[in-house]
């Protein structure tokens, strides 16, 4: 499939605008000098003023700058913005353009992105390398999201309440035969990242992954049954993170007057609530701690991508479970349209061929793997997208609710640091 098949020119030019909005609807409820553009510093989070401004200036470079040769709209737009120069801490020391200077600026680049699309002079990788860029954008508004939540500065601003999804009762495993498969995206796919280049053959041996995402109830087993104190559930370097860090319950739960209690947003309420929900906001080292409580293994990515891109007909689906089409509202939750997660049982329209629930949307989960390059790795010409990352990081896979749906898919590969309790990540478990 070509990319002008998976998104045309008209429809492009929408997703720039919607990108934008998104981005800026993130901060819509900052005053002009709201103390929460800089907010506190934290290794896991951006200055707004700054983030606002990266995506643009990434957006800027690309494409206006680099493939169409155009002035830059700002200047000193690379010393502020570029974040392979510009150091996490040194980006709440620097002199910033005004709030209003800022979106103006994201607007201005969301202009020219639009003028090119609309006439690329001949340029013919301009729709590959916008929609590089608003995949960029699309992670960026994931990020502030987090922060929201991390720093409690409340729901996004405009979020309507949803209408409920029910969840039917489910569990156990299902079985995955495994064997010769192909893992990567595919040449005939319209767009892929750099770390998931290219498909390649990988021996699976047959496995037994659960049918859902480990849920705040039974997350809550493992908190009751002294999950965080028992020192043999915890591997050496799981251990040293959870005493330096004082870890002793799940980030934003506290005790309350009649039980576990969990902030979302910026409210707290009792875990019987979204009971049937998966749990979030867990690290790497927390899901190894649970599937040695629970004597049980996460997968490893190759296991969870085989579950999610195959079946028993031996057919591969790498795009979406369900088959190669936009995810629509009773197959995943995704886009922000649920609010916040649902019930582990709900979306029974997107399960995978082997019967596993939720691969995509609702959370990303954990596996066990550590991010490394494919045997075909090539880089993108944003080389810090993944090089400087491999080694370090874990793969989560299959998207949040909060995730949009033309940035992820079956092939595409996310990665944190085993520490980050901030992302909306939650796992699921095999059969060990």
């Amino acid at each position: 499939m070509e990319l002008s098949e998976w998104v045309d020119a008209e429809q492009l030019i929408g997703w720039v605008d919607d990108a934008t909005d998104r981005l800026l609807n993130s901060v819509e409820d900052f005053s002009a000098d709201d103390e929460r553009w800089f907010g506190p510093y934290l290794p896991t989070v951006n200055p707004p003023i700054w983030e606002l401004a990266h995506v643009g200036w990434f957006a800027e470079a690309l494409v206006l700058r680099r493939l169409h040769g155009r002035e830059p709209l700002m200047t000193n737009l690379d010393g502020r913005y570029d974040s392979s120069m510009v150091e996490h801490k040194t980006r709440w020391e620097l002199p910033f353009p005004s709030a209003t200077e800022t979106k103006d600026y994201v607007r201005r680049v969301a202009d020219g992105l639009k003028e090119v699309v609309a006439n690329d002079e001949g340029v013919d990788s301009t729709a590959f390398f916008v929609a590089y860029s608003i995949a960029h954008h699309d992670a960026h508004c994931e990020a502030l999201a987090y922060t929201r939540q991390t720093l409690n500065w409340g729901d996004l601003p405009h979020q309507d309440p949803p209408a409920p999804i029910q969840g039917e009762p489910i569990s156990g495993d299902r079985p995955v035969d495994g064997g010769r498969c192909l893992q990567g995206a595919a040449r005939s796919q319209p767009f892929a990242m750099d770390n998931e280049k290219w498909a390649h053959r990988v021996e699976v041996a047959p496995f037994a992954m659960a049918v859902a995402p480990v849920t705040v109830a039974e997350f809550e087993l493992f908190t009751n049954a002294g999950g965080y104190e028992l020192d043999a559930l915890w591997s050496p370097a799981g251990l040293a993170w959870r005493n330096k860090n004082l870890i002793s319950r799940p980030t934003y739960w506290r005790k309350g007057p009649d039980g576990w209690e969990r902030r979302i947003g910026a409210t707290f309420h009792p875990i019987e609530e979204t009971a049937d929900h998966p749990i979030m906001h867990v690290s790497w080292w927390e899901a190894e701690a649970y599937c040695a409580w629970a004597d049980r293994r996460l997968p490893t990515e190759t296991e969870w991508e085989v579950a999610a891109t195959t079946g028993p007909t031996g057919e591969r689906q790498p795009w979406f479970p369900w088959g190669g089409r936009e995810p629509g509202p009773e197959e995943a939750s995704l886009d922000g349209r649920t609010g916040g997660t649902v019930p582990v049982g709900a979306l029974s329209a997107g399960d995978g061929a082997w019967g596993h629930r939720q691969l995509i949307g609702n959370v990303w989960e954990w596996t066990d793997t550590t991010f490394e390059p494919y045997p075909h790795f090539e880089p993108d010409a944003y080389r810090e997208n993944s090089e400087p990352w491999f080694g370090t990081h874990k793969v989560l896979r299959g998207g949040s609710f909060a995730t949009r749906s033309r940035y992820v898919r079956s092939t595409f590969r996310n990665y944190f640091t085993p520490d980050r309790r901030d992302v909306y990540a939650g796992f699921r478990t095999c059969a060990r």
